[in-house]
């Protein structure tokens, strides 16, 4: 039987070019980082991370330390859920306000068209605001004027999260089809309306995935904010880490570990009731 060859990819070329240009272009990045893969395996540096993690066993396991980390546990949840919660109520305005699907001077002229299209920018730029500053940084503002404690993390959340709830909300929302709002706005209806009747029926449960997504990222954010006092865990983990205590470490770790599998096995459940 005759050979038959096989066909040369016509995207060969392209794809060893792209894979060149970004070898190219992240090498510079890495020298400028600093990265140097060959210190993890340097003799001292491998004796001294020995010595550290050596310190973290046996994990602390006495009932008072646990009543603390228990404590600390429910307050991570409450200052996500609560922070969570703070950012819906910022973004859901901020999304219906930027969303083009919802304007009414998208459908015509009219003399409040310039107004509203200079409202939109404002608001867009508003969001920019809002997350573009992480949420550490808030936390520590936050801890500045009203001190150690869970308000700060909660604030904190609320205001970095809100604005990225807002820009993706409002996203989703525009990525709807567009024809039943339409149809309502031309039809007189108002903009809460048409996002009720017109958008959320297709758009709603990417909404509610995204939002238990952004739910489960604050437990994890709200123990990093916790290192600069913003409570829970973290603020824990930061006490465990001053005294040397590895003990106390490992175990708020392995709890932090099992709280996240939680949060993980929770928001997968609920997005396959969504389904």
């Amino acid at each position: 039987m005759p050979m038959t060859a096989h066909p040369r990819d016509p995207q060969a070329l392209r794809r060893a070019s792209g894979l060149v240009l970004a070898l190219l272009l992240l090498w510079p990045l890495l020298r400028l980082s600093q990265f140097s893969p060959s210190a993890l395996f340097d003799t001292a540096n491998l004796k001294v991370m020995g010595g550290f993690l050596g310190n973290f066993l046996p994990p602390e396991v006495s009932a008072e330390f646990l009543g603390y980390v228990a404590k600390a546990t429910l307050e991570t949840l409450a200052i996500a859920t609560a922070g969570i919660a703070l950012a819906f109520v910022i973004a859901a305005p901020l999304a219906v306000a930027m969303t083009r699907s919802l304007s009414i001077s998208r459908i015509g002229p009219g003399p409040g068209q310039p107004l509203r299209a200079a409202l939109r920018t404002a608001v867009r730029a508003l969001v920019l605001l809002l997350r573009g500053v992480p949420e550490l940084v808030w936390a520590l503002v936050f801890v500045r004027a009203l001190g150690l404690g869970a308000a700060a993390g909660v604030l904190a959340l609320s205001i970095t999260y809100g604005g990225m709830l807002a820009k993706v909300y409002a996203e989703i929302l525009e990525s709807s089809d567009p024809r039943a709002a339409d149809a309502l706005l031309s039809g007189g209806s108002g903009r809460l309306t048409a996002l009720s009747y017109g958008l959320l029926p297709n758009a709603a449960q990417e909404l509610v995935s995204y939002t238990v997504y952004r739910w489960e990222c604050a437990i994890r954010a709200s123990v990093v904010m916790g290192f600069v006092g913003a409570g829970g865990l973290g603020q824990l983990m930061d006490q465990a880490m001053k005294l040397l205590n590895g003990g106390e470490a490992a175990t708020i770790l392995l709890v932090f570990l099992l709280l996240v599998l939680l949060a993980d096995a929770l928001s997968a459940r609920l997005r396959k009731m969504l389904d």
